[in-house]
């Protein structure tokens, strides 16, 4: 797996007061997710797509923040998000909504997707993205799906 990951800036969302310190009832939950197509070309459209939902970041309800990020490989390049939210609920929200729906019924088949989440009491960008970063480069294991099956020795 490439060592390099670039994030692209910080976008705010509309719950961006809570990254800033702000009154955080219960935490705030992070979300990574990647995707590793099965054809390098598809990397591209993949991150357009992703632009086009970054520029709509600030109507995403219950959105602290997101990070864009790409792991430059001619061969096996990989992209997505990190994600910030007030909670489960807000996550779920975009994720059902029509744009990304859309964008994920295109590209399901096109490669693998992967996802993680966990809580936090008090966001921390910088930990924040190097957790997301260990994940990314193979530091830290991914979480296994619910009901995965250990393989058999």
């Amino acid at each position: 797996m490439p060592a390099t990951v670039w994030f692209a800036p910080w976008k705010p969302g509309p719950a961006a007061h809570l990254a800033d310190g702000g009154d955080v009832d219960g935490g705030v939950l992070v979300s990574v997710t990647e995707f590793t197509p099965h054809r390098p070309w598809t990397a591209v459209c993949v991150s357009a797509a992703g632009l086009a939902l970054r520029r709509t970041w600030q109507d995403v309800d219950g959105a602290v923040g997101l990070w864009l990020w790409a792991a430059p490989d001619l061969l096996r390049p990989r992209s997505g998000s990190v994600s910030v939210w007030r909670d489960e609920k807000d996550l779920t929200g975009f994720v059902t909504r029509p744009d990304h729906l859309r964008i994920m019924r295109a590209y399901r088949r096109r490669g693998v997707t992967r996802s993680a989440t966990w809580r936090t009491e008090r966001f921390a960008p910088d930990a924040a993205q190097e957790a997301a970063r260990a994940l990314l480069t193979g530091r830290t294991p991914w979480p296994r799906p619910d009901g995965a099956r250990r393989p058999r020795r």
